[in-house]
């Protein structure tokens, strides 16, 4: 069996001190010469690592001064009421949300149960990438159920916010009504999208929105890079996770 190569198992270590809060954003990393002793390797096993951190976004090298953590992870709460700007601009981040792909087509069979439709019904797809002060951070697909939300599209067209959207199609709040939290490697597609190696850890949750008369409004996907958000459980209420 293959044996990991140490300048990558410097990075993901690294990358875990990042993700765990050893370093934060704007924190100098030690010298190549202190990581060099930290983990009994050369130098320019360390430069490596530090080159591959630097492709990712997690650091920066600032010249005849050393690198620098980029952003360390954001915690993401996730309760009752989930709003990414909102979210984003707790933690000390700038929001913003890059829509790729805006469709209607017919519920498969996932999407209708999730939002109480017959299968087949139309429904509208958003699809996209969510970043924090210009770094990507994940990926998401959410589905609307086209008839029960007229207007929608324009409004996604006008205004990147989903609460913003809704509100505009009359739903001024929604709430929580599931999430699901599983793991997964990035694929070739999605590494590309959040700048990050292709196999690294993503956090994808599964999520249904209802309104106040708890008619489900959205069910969507997101893939968060786990090196860039943490996600904090509170204020269920109950809720399954």
């Amino acid at each position: 069996m293959p044996r990991t190569p140490l300048w990558t198992a410097i990075e993901t270590a690294l990358t875990e001190d990042i993700a765990e809060g050893r370093y934060s954003s704007g924190d100098r990393l030690p010298s190549e010469a202190a990581l060099a002793a930290r983990f009994g390797v050369n130098r320019h096993t360390v430069r490596r690592a530090l080159a591959s951190l630097a492709e990712a976004g997690l650091v920066h090298s600032r010249r005849g001064a050393g690198v620098y953590v980029q952003h360390a992870a954001t915690d993401y709460p996730i309760g009752r009421r989930v709003r990414f700007h909102r979210n984003l601009e707790a933690a000390g981040r700038l929001p913003a949300r890059e829509i790729a792909l805006l469709e209607t087509r017919s519920a498969d069979a996932a999407e209708a149960r999730a939002l109480e439709l017959d299968a087949g019904d139309p429904v509208l797809i958003c699809e996209g990438r969510s970043l924090a002060d210009g770094q990507p951070i994940a990926l998401f697909r959410s589905v609307f159920p086209q008839a029960r939300l007229p207007g929608l599209a324009e409004a996604l067209h006008e205004v990147s916010s989903v609460t913003a959207a809704l509100a505009r199609v009359g739903v001024p709040d929604y709430t929580r009504r599931s999430t699901r939290i599983s793991a997964r490697p990035a694929t070739a597609t999605q590494a590309v999208q959040l700048r990050i190696a292709e196999g690294a850890p993503l956090l994808r949750t599964v999520a249904v929105n209802a309104d106040a008369q708890g008619r489900p409004v959205e069910f969507g996907t997101t893939w968060f890079a786990g090196d860039r958000v943490t996600l904090t459980l509170h204020d269920l209420d109950g809720e399954a996770p």
